[in-house]
């Protein structure tokens, strides 16, 4: 959803409240596409400060499922955080490149809200996603989920050293 923010420089000190639905269904980053479980709309106040500068807060509240870091079973991650921002409209696309703060989410004087929770959701996803703590993970085998139970695959690790020994014994045979 797009908010048009040329109203707000109308007057100095000015500020406005909005509740925007989230509309993605789903959250794509590099890592992976995640489904969006449960979502709550985004609330955002957005406040003119001085001089087309603004301030922008609000918070996210939302659900993704994300498959577990060990066994890939899908984990419903709550992520929950405040938005600030702070918007110098005067700012021209090539000075914010070179300040190395870039707002890909202002368009113009428009503000979109679904590209702005996506830069939130990047900085605040979870480094590691686990099931629970103990999660056994994977076999490396079979693929069998070991928190389901055990798999019938040779675990015996073979010492590398003792390939030589092994492949005359193999011979004699």
């Amino acid at each position: 959803m797009q908010i048009n923010l040329s109203e707000l420089f109308t007057t100095e000190g000015m500020q406005k409240q909005y509740r925007i639905p989230i509309e993605m269904e789903s959250f794509h980053s590099s890592t992976g596409d995640y489904p969006i479980v449960k979502r709550e709309p985004v609330t955002l106040t957005i406040t003119h400060v001085k001089n087309r500068s603004l301030e922008i807060r609000g918070s996210l509240d939302l659900h993704l499922q994300i498959p577990c870091d060990r066994c890939l079973e899908p984990v419903d991650v709550h992520i929950q955080t405040e938005i600030v921002k702070d918007v110098d409209m005067n700012q021209s696309e090539r000075d914010r490149i070179e300040e190395l703060d870039e707002q890909p989410y202002i368009s113009g004087h428009n503000l979109d809200v679904d590209v702005l929770v996506c830069d939130e959701l990047i900085v605040n996803m979870p480094m590691k996603v686990l099931c629970r703590e103990d999660c056994r993970g994977i076999c490396n085998r079979c693929g069998a989920n070991l928190n389901h139970g055990t798999c019938d695959c040779d675990v015996t690790e073979l010492d590398p050293r003792m390939s030589v020994i092994r492949d005359i014994f193999n011979k004699s045979k």
